[in-house]
């Protein structure tokens, strides 16, 4: 990939998570990103690239990039993982936790979905590839109690978490996904395995999945705790009207 594929990435030695306000007060540079023209996006890119780390708040991050994605924080350093150390921990109300390994997750049955990426503030990227194991084959094979309702999801950057209901985790359009855009997904993509929640504003598909844990209920996360619907489908939540992207 040439830029960020999602709303969020992690973050520079010294950045600081940015709330929800200041997010959306870049509504209007992003906007201006997805009209300008490439040839000033690359060149708009390239000094992002060699500010980024040199800028104490975090700021930089919450500037439009190429392609229409965007950049910002919410942790403020995440460590590296992959194949050697990456585990992905199934457990809560299941008759049969687990611990995957990228290689286990691998060797699954994987599903590829086309959909367009919507964010909550506006943007839109069209045609996303994303490949990976269907969540609903995880959670069969880890044995859902009758109490079960909901799915916390926690990720190893140690900040950001994410939920669903479990009617929503078994849709046929939910991920945990390995490869985006017919490529690994990259560290600053939140690999090696990050969720992916099509038919929801990206905020969902929490990156850097480290954890899925079965509860009785819904355990807002890390962007519903600053406002953000816990139901965020596109076009019917967060006071938006934008078209469905599945």
């Amino acid at each position: 990939m040439n830029s960020e594929q999602s709303e969020e990435r992690d973050g520079e030695p010294g950045g600081r998570p940015v709330g929800r306000r200041v997010f959306l007060g870049t509504l209007g540079l992003g906007a201006l990103g997805v009209v300008t023209a490439p040839v000033l996006q690359r060149g708009l890119e390239g000094f992002l690239g060699s500010v980024a780390g040199k800028d104490p708040t975090g700021l930089t991050g919450l500037l439009p990039n190429g392609g229409g994605f965007r950049y910002y924080s919410v942790a403020a350093s995440v460590p590296h993982k992959n194949a050697a150390d990456y585990r992905l921990t199934i457990d809560g109300l299941v008759d049969h936790p687990r611990t995957y390994t990228l290689d286990d997750l691998r060797a699954l049955p994987q599903t590829r979905l086309v959909k367009d990426v919507q964010c909550v503030t506006g943007w839109r990227v069209p045609g996303t590839p994303f490949e990976g194991v269907r969540l609903s084959r995880l959670l069969d094979a880890a044995g859902i109690h009758s109490s079960a309702k909901a799915l916390r999801f926690t990720c190893f950057d140690g900040t950001y978490t994410e939920s669903l209901t479990l009617d929503q985790a078994r849709r046929p359009d939910m991920l945990v996904a390995l490869r985006m855009q017919d490529k690994d997904i990259g560290h600053d993509h939140g690999g090696p395995v990050r969720l992916y929640v099509a038919p929801m504003y990206f905020y969902k598909s929490a990156k850097w999945l480290s954890g899925i844990t079965v509860t009785d209920r819904v355990e807002p996360g890390y962007w519903e705790h600053l406002g953000y619907d816990v139901d965020a489908w596109v076009g019917k939540s967060n006071g938006r009207t934008d078209d469905p992207t599945s």
